[in-house]
């Protein structure tokens, strides 16, 4: 552990306490060239949430990289930084809440996309365009038309329960 100090590579732990969760332990240390103090904590790296990527790697879950990727499909958009933080906290929150610690970068897209279509749908549709890496146009059109569908579907429903 270097010192935040003086970036000294030696440091010494002073004092250790686990805590009350048992999940964590907390370090006082002393860099041994300046003699300033800090304190350190410690967990298991299975603790946190890990993203399986497409090309086989796995990185720690990053809530701002998330929230990067969402600004930039609602950019230039009605939509508020309230609604990316409550979209950011949504796919936060159901991916914490699974059995495993390992999820897939595919099943972090498709949460996105989900929230995100109900949302604003030109978001949805350019987030969906760079998640699913659309090479050809016609993916494009067949992600548009479905969504037009799904649009269509809804107003027609919508339509029907007036008249009754």
């Amino acid at each position: 552990m270097n010192c935040p100090d003086c970036g000294n590579e030696r440091t010494r732990v002073i004092d250790t306490e686990t805590s009350a969760d048992g999940m964590s332990v907390r370090r006082r240390r002393e860099c041994q060239r300046c003699s300033f103090r800090f304190t350190s904590y410690e967990r298991p790296e299975w603790d946190s949430l890990q993203v399986k990527k497409r090309d086989g790697s796995i990185e720690s879950f990053s809530a701002e990289k998330l929230r990067v990727g969402i600004e930039r499909a609602v950019e230039k958009r009605s939509v508020t930084e309230e609604d990316v933080t409550n979209l950011v906290e949504a796919v936060e929150s159901d991916l914490q809440s699974r059995e495993t610690r390992i999820v897939s970068s595919s099943l972090v897209g498709d949460l996105v996309s989900e929230r995100l279509r109900e949302v604003d749908q030109v978001a949805y549709i350019r987030f969906v365009s760079v998640y699913k890496a659309f090479s050809e146009p016609e993916e494009f059109l067949r992600e548009l038309d479905a969504v037009l569908d799904s649009e269509l579907d809804a107003s027609d429903s919508t339509d029907q329960s007036d008249n009754t």
